[in-house]
């Protein structure tokens, strides 16, 4: 089931003069119509501003031909088959983990027709092996052997096409006992065997009939292909000790484990292509635990984990092509597209000229890769009363929890348990769109990400500052040259996820006196991978600590795309107080608090910043929670790079009792890095060496408040002090 129309668009950025390609479906191949408009403010609710969507006249206004069209979950790996030795016994071979058992059909691996009819196969149905056999009639036949959930198996399976029969054996793949004979089993294989000549296409882990179906949620290894009667599996210690003889094709998974792509080692060098993002660099029967990296050991990591709910690049057909005039300014925009049933917003970003200097002091970097993490995530709070808030409101009615084609975010798992830990923006993110409600927040609006962090961009607009817009995938692609001659860069109110290249850049910025405002809080948390095959995706492993949705299995820390280590920047060595002056330390509740500031703010030297602020308690109100400080809390940390400079200025107080620590800075029971953990934000200012300047709020709800009263308020006027003094010194 989809919206009744639904799109997305690649790049998610441009300048002018560059085009965005926009894929759109529309249900009963509707026409639609579409049209630029600007977004400034994305919060439905009408305690605020309420949404401004503005037009843009003139731009990508048309009526276009509809076509509906689908999403198809589900990974899969597909490579060109070997000829079959007619009228004689051939075998498969492969290595297959399943954490989880399921009451339907699953494919493993298949020999078969390309656009489906013939077919041999070897699958799984609630746990059992068995045989997917089709010579025109799709025929499901049981073996009688039962996989154990979570353990390592190697199977094998002759189809003897004179006898009719096929000879299924399966043993179990112990680590440090070996191979383990769980069984065998002779399956009569009724009606006509379907001709060798006609199988040119192997599958694996999905039928393809010519739509991927029966998908595996599992894990499989080593691929084998050969003619004459299946090995003795508990001499060869299953797939990966099997000797050349008679082989027809022996698919490598561990081979180009960076990539969508696997090699064969056979005599016809059969290689072949996954679709839809399978989780790669897990660790195979064969892994010893002696390397914990795969680069340092890539044989053991031979496994991929396919899922049934896998999403890469959905594929769809272009409806529209939209050319970035030369004159349009930097900033958020949305193409519109209405069918007469529904409508949608589909994001862009559009970023200042590359041959024009901007006349803007200000940078915004939209966290896209935060986006991109938590694209999809499907959090099971769409119940009747929060989608009446938004029909309501007219909040974004498609939510992931209602439509699943679409996959999910890195915060979800996947059938069988494991946690998703890749993403792509090639499909719908229904979680990005204007007016899209996260929380049911019973004291503000219950926003996150990208509608959130237009509270920011919208107070901008209503200051009166002038900014130009980049994001997350620029700064990682261009570097600090991008951001360089900006004398103010700002984030929103989440930037968590980063590659090792934007860090950099952030950090030369900073090194170079630029002046940095972080707005949010759990900022500058976890390192991500991207590929240059698949510019469109991202990857996070989630190792050893932290705040996590699941926790990667031991061995499997180290990124497919990269090969470098995973997980928090704090366990490599860079913690954001290192960049920002403060880091994530408190977790809690969508709820917020105010701030009271401390003594070192009456300083005359940050006079500057309060000018205008008549009280010690700042930000109790907000759009986010109630209040300026809530739900992620970031503190000061000497111990983890705090500049001894760097001046606290305000605290905030009166959290719930849901607000707890982080697990990382837990020693003992008794004991937390760097002494006792106070459950509060810390608003901060500091200046280099180099005289850039910083300002950190150290909240997710922060700039929830800066629209309350008319935009007049102590959060509002505070940040516009900072602001003017930040943008006002030439780079």
């Amino acid at each position: 089931m989809q919206p009744s129309i639904v799109g997305y668009c690649d790049p998610w950025s441009a300048r002018p003069g560059e085009t965005v390609s926009f894929k759109v479906s529309s249900a009963d191949n509707r026409p639609f119509t579409s049209a630029v408009v600007r977004v400034r403010h994305a919060d439905p609710n009408p305690a605020g501003p309420g949404m401004k969507l503005i037009p843009v006249p003139g731009l990508g206004e048309g009526r276009h031909d509809g076509l509906a069209q689908v999403a198809r979950p589900g990974s899969y790996g597909h490579a060109p088959a070997p000829r079959l030795p007619d009228n004689e016994v051939a075998h498969f071979v492969v290595n297959v983990r399943c954490l989880k058992h399921f009451a339907r059909p699953q494919c493993l691996v298949a020999l078969q027709e390309p656009g489906g009819g013939a077919r041999l196969g070897l699958g799984l149905h609630d746990g059992e092996l068995v045989l997917l056999v089709s010579s025109g009639e799709n025929v499901i036949l049981p073996t009688g052997l039962v996989l154990a959930e979570e353990a390592w198996h190697g199977v094998s399976v002759a189809f003897d096409p004179v006898r009719a029969e096929a000879h299924v054996e399966l043993v179990e793949l112990a680590p440090r006992r070996g191979a383990i004979a769980r069984g065998r089993a002779v399956v009569s294989v009724p009606g006509a065997w379907p001709e060798a000549s006609i199988l040119s296409l192997a599958s694996f882990g999905a039928l393809l009939s010519p739509e991927p179906a029966f998908p595996f949620d599992g894990q499989l290894e080593a691929p084998r292909v050969a003619a004459g009667p299946a090995p003795d599996l508990v001499a060869s210690l299953g797939a990966l000790g099997l000797a050349p003889d008679r082989t027809l094709a022996a698919w490598d998974f561990a081979s180009d484990i960076t990539l969508q792509a696997f090699a064969d080692r056979g005599p016809a060098a059969l290689h072949g292509t996954f679709v839809n993002l399978p989780t790669r660099a897990m660790k195979g029967s064969n892994w010893s635990g002696r390397e914990m990296a795969w680069p340092h050991a890539p044989e053991e990591y031979g496994a991929v984990h396919f899922h049934s709910d896998d999403v890469g690049d959905v594929g769809w057909r272009e409806s529209l092509r939209l050319t970035i005039p030369e004159d349009l300014p930097s900033g958020v925009y949305a193409l519109s597209v209405d069918n007469g049933l529904a409508s949608d917003h589909i994001p862009f970003f559009v970023l200042p000229h590359a041959r024009r200097r901007s006349k803007a002091r200000i940078v915004y970097l939209a966290s896209t890769l935060t986006y991109l993490a938590y694209a999809n995530h499907a959090r099971g709070n769409w119940d009747a009363a929060f989608q009446a808030r938004g029909a309501e409101w007219g909040a974004s009615p498609n939510s992931p929890d209602q439509f699943r084609d679409f996959g999910f975010s890195t915060y979800n798992y996947h059938p069988d348990g494991s946690g998703v830990a890749l993403s792509s923006r090639q499909r719908p993110v229904l979680s990005m769109r204007p007016g899209y409600l996260t929380f049911p927040d019973a004291r503000g609006s219950g926003l996150r990400h990208f509608p959130a962090d237009s509270h920011l961009t919208d107070w901008l607009e209503e200051k009166g500052f002038a900014f130009d817009v980049v994001t997350d995938e620029d700064l990682d692609v261009h570097g600090v040259a991008l951001i360089r001659d900006y004398p103010l860069l700002v984030t929103g109110s989440h930037p968590e996820y980063h590659t090792a290249a934007m860090l950099d850049a952030l950090e030369l910025y900073r090194a170079d006196g630029g002046n940095l405002c972080y707005l949010g809080g759990n900022g500058f948390y976890w390192r991500i991978a991207r590929s240059a095959e698949l510019p469109w995706a991202m990857e996070i492993r989630r190792a050893e600590s932290g705040i996590r949705a699941w926790a990667a299995e031991p061995g499997e820390y180290y990124n497919q795309f990269d090969g470098a280590y995973g997980g928090l920047w704090r366990r490599n060595g860079r913690p954001p107080q290192a960049l920002a002056e403060i880091g994530f330390a408190v977790q809690g509740f969508f709820e917020g608090s105010p701030y009271r500031r401390t003594p070192a703010s009456a300083d005359p030297g940050f006079a500057w910043i309060f000018e205008g602020v008549e009280t010690d308690l700042i930000g109790d109100f907000g759009l986010s929670g109630g209040g300026a400080a809530g739900f992620e809390l970031d503190q000061v940390s000497r111990h983890l790079g705090t500049s001894a400079g760097t001046v606290l200025l305000a605290r905030s107080e009166g959290h719930g009792p849901s607000f707890l620590g982080v697990p990382e800075d837990i020693l003992t029971h008794t004991m937390a890095v760097g002494g006792k953990v106070e459950i509060e934000a810390h608003m901060v200012y500091g200046r280099n060496e180099a005289g850039g300047q910083i300002f950190s709020t150290g909240s997710i709800t922060f700039c929830g408040s800066l629209s309350y009263n008319g935009y007049d308020n102590s959060v509002s006027r505070i940040l516009e002090n900072v602001f003017r003094r930040f943008s006002g010194g030439e780079r």
